[in-house]
């Protein structure tokens, strides 16, 4: 790959086994306690806003808790094995490609836009993001936001931003559990208050708001807007119903999946365990499951982990054959 993040050959395949990860945690103001009392989050943070269960960000880095390799960033390792063990279609990006979070929204998040590759490249220095939703568990009621009612021009956007109206043209959908929500970049968007989300995501920390409840920041000042950014990069149509998903699921013999999104950044699937699993980590990509209910036992040639709810794993491409033994409930992201 380019910009030297692959330094070294790939290791042997026999050097390739699964990794259990451990996430940085962030603490920003409208987050919960619900990672730390539910998902297994350690901390001493007061609140646990994200959870980064898949992160080679330099605002975030997974590290690396089994095995050989245990204590190193998984940007470290991955920068040493080289481009292979992210798979064949990995090698199209110059960068880690994915960022997977688990969010705790307490209170709503800020109105918020992300800008597409272009925009970010030129503007930020980083890749844009295109990401997607899984709703993994929800108070009653709750709802988020998703794109504009009807189309407004960049005029009305701007002024409703001013005279703190926007909120009143936003697409407001009630969610469920289970329900998935694909956000191309330049889609104004934002999650509400009780909601909890696994967010799959481009490897970027890129967010423009434009809009956020007046809030005060740890501060005390009101947190920054990015209004002329935002109004650059939105798409100020509603969002288009997607295309009826149908990648093959290939990857999941005897195994209920539910395949969530497939774009050119990443391809999502639910899983439910429930007995034994049987996959396969091929040469296409690497593969990355955070567990959402329950927990698996996983067993690759002589190394067994098991993985509990809000466990996340990190699997090399051409690891080859595993199986998942439990009863859980888990997302799966590759490339």
């Amino acid at each position: 790959m380019k910009n030297g993040l692959f330094a070294r050959h790939h290791r042997g395949g026999d050097d390739l086994y699964p990794m259990k990860l451990q996430a940085p945690l962030k603490d920003y103001i409208w987050g919960g306690t619900k990672l730390k009392t539910d998902y297994g989050k350690k901390t001493d943070l007061e609140k646990v806003s994200e959870s980064w269960e898949l992160a080679c960000h330099k605002d975030g880095m997974s590290i690396i808790e089994n095995g050989p390799e245990a204590g190193r960033t998984l940007k470290s390792y991955l920068d040493e094995a080289g481009p292979a063990v992210l798979g064949e279609h990995a090698k199209k990006f110059p960068y880690f490609p994915l960022l997977i979070k688990l969010i705790d929204a307490k209170d709503n998040l800020s109105v918020q836009v992300h800008p597409d590759n272009d925009y970010a490249m030129r503007v930020e220095g980083e890749y844009g993001k295109t990401e997607m939703w899984y709703i993994v568990d929800c108070e009653p009621g709750a709802t988020l936001i998703y794109g504009f009612k009807h189309a407004v021009s960049k005029e009305e956007f701007e002024k409703r931003i001013a005279d703190n109206t926007l909120l009143e043209v936003c697409n407001q959908i009630p969610v469920h559990k289970g329900d998935v929500f694909f956000i191309a970049s330049g889609t104004l968007h934002a999650i509400g208050k009780g909601i909890i989300i696994c967010e799959i995501q481009q490897n970027s920390n890129t967010t423009y708001r434009v809009y956020d409840y007046g809030r005060l920041g740890k501060d005390g000042k009101p947190r920054e807007l990015h209004v002329k950014k935002a109004i650059d990069v939105t798409n100020l149509e509603p969002v288009k119903e997607r295309p009826h998903l149908d990648a093959p699921i290939d990857i999941f013999a005897e195994t209920e999946a539910r395949l969530l999104a497939s774009c050119e950044y990443f391809t999502v699937y639910e899983l439910e365990i429930d007995g034994t699993s049987h996959l396969t980590a091929g040469e296409d990509s690497f593969q990355s499951f955070t567990v959402l209910d329950g927990s698996v036992q996983l067993q690759a040639g002589d190394v067994e982990l098991t993985f509990k709810k809000g466990e996340t794993s990190f699997l090399p491409a051409g690891l080859g054959a595993y199986t998942l033994m439990g009863k859980a409930r888990l997302v799966l992201s590759k490339i």
